[in-house]
């Protein structure tokens, strides 16, 4: 019969993995306290959670969350990075911090129920964040509207002047 305590920390990863966009599976070896501190301060602060548990229990809570693609990944010193709104900000705090430091290593990452390779994690991080793609957006579809607005404004400022001319003429 399973601890309660075990049970409880499955239901959490389970419940962390059912409400995430996506999940980041790094391997931590060789991380000191003083780099671990700052990268799960730095995630943190992006609302991003770190989480370090036994492998088992992260096996059981894969499967129970339907993330059976990350089980095989699942072996060593293995932390998991659950990004919340924006994966594109986890994946730039972690592959910062591994371009820095080279760790963690990460391992495979999903993204939308789909699984990618630890290398892939550049494309995702060389994303601009979802703040800049919206307003980017914003502009493109702002520009063919401002311009059939400034034509449209054109039009009636040449017939005004048309009208006021002729009204001129005739005075």
């Amino acid at each position: 019969m399973p601890r309660p305590e075990k049970l409880k920390a499955v239901s959490e990863l389970k419940e962390q993995m059912e409400n995430t966009s996506s999940v980041f599976v790094t391997e931590y070896t060789g991380l000191n306290v003083h780099d671990i501190t700052i990268l799960r301060k730095n995630l943190r602060e992006n609302s991003v959670k770190y989480v370090i548990a036994k492998n088992t229990l992260m096996k059981i809570a894969a499967k129970e969350a339907g993330f059976d693609n990350i089980i095989d990944y699942l072996q060593g010193q293995i932390a998991l990075a659950f990004g919340a709104d924006d994966p594109a900000v986890a994946a730039k705090i972690l592959y910062k911090s591994y371009q820095d430091i080279k760790k963690p290593v990460i391992k495979a990452f999903v993204f939308d129920s789909q699984l990618f390779p630890g290398n892939e994690i550049t494309r995702l991080a060389d994303l601009p964040s979802r703040e800049v793609l919206f307003s980017q957006i914003v502009s493109a579809v702002e520009s063919p509207i401002s311009n059939i607005v400034s034509s449209v404004d054109g039009l009636f400022l040449e017939l005004v002047a048309t009208v006021d001319a002729l009204q001129a003429s005739r005075a």
